[in-house]
């Protein structure tokens, strides 16, 4: 009895293409938690600098300064945590899961619903500051400064990240919808060999008896 072929070991040129896209993008999340933790004590420096010459009390100062703090080392683990994922996403792919294809058409429009968030907080901060009112007029600003205390290409930078990580989202999510990239899952999933049935055992006869001798001639 011959089993049926396993699937072939040679991976669609989508499924390949889309790790890769993974891979880069968990190599760029390392490197944009250690850029951002890297950029954060000059920013505090340069804010703190900033904000002397504002009628802004010290507890004002200290408040803002905490929320940058905060908010750039939730950036920074994000990162770190998203890395790991995209990679065992990738060799989940690689290994031709198709569950794996499924979590990653999730991850996928998660990530790119984050990226488009992303400038569109980017670009609303920019074409529209933050309004406060007169009593908060010390506070407001603070946060004008927040902008400033950044390096310059801080922003843009992370603008484009936010461009190029949605659309690497959508490139994976892509290629796994491609028609080679079906074949390939479905193929993975049709070709598990499997044992053939036993057969039951014949049921013990006994021993047939002689034939009787013929009756003899009278």
């Amino acid at each position: 009895m011959s089993y049926p072929e396993s699937a072939p070991a040679r991976r669609p040129a989508a499924v390949l293409s889309a790790t890769t896209v993974l891979l880069v993008m968990a190599v760029a999340a390392l490197a944009y938690a250690v850029v951002d933790l890297v950029v954060l004590g000059g920013t505090v420096d340069a804010f703190r600098s900033a904000a002397r010459d504002t009628s802004a009390s010290p507890e004002q100062i200290n408040d803002v300064v905490t929320l940058l703090r905060v908010s750039m080392v939730l950036s920074a683990v994000v990162a770190v945590l998203s890395a790991p994922l995209l990679a065992g996403l990738a060799l989940g792919l690689l290994a031709g899961r198709n569950g794996v294809r499924l979590a990653t058409w999730v991850v996928s429009g998660l990530g790119l619903l984050a990226g488009c968030c992303s400038v569109a907080v980017v670009v609303g901060e920019r074409a529209a500051p933050l309004q406060l009112g007169s009593g908060d007029q010390s506070l407001a600003e603070l946060l004008g400064l927040i902008g400033d205390a950044y390096p310059s290409w801080w922003i843009p930078l992370n603008a484009g990240l936010s461009v190029a990580q949605g659309l690497g989202y959508l490139v994976v999510a892509t290629l796994l919808a491609l028609p080679a990239a079906n074949r390939w899952f479905g193929r993975r999933r049709s070709t598990t060999p499997t044992a053939p049935p036993m057969s039951a055992p014949a049921p013990h006869q006994p021993p047939s008896a002689p034939p009787a001798p013929p009756y003899p001639p009278r």
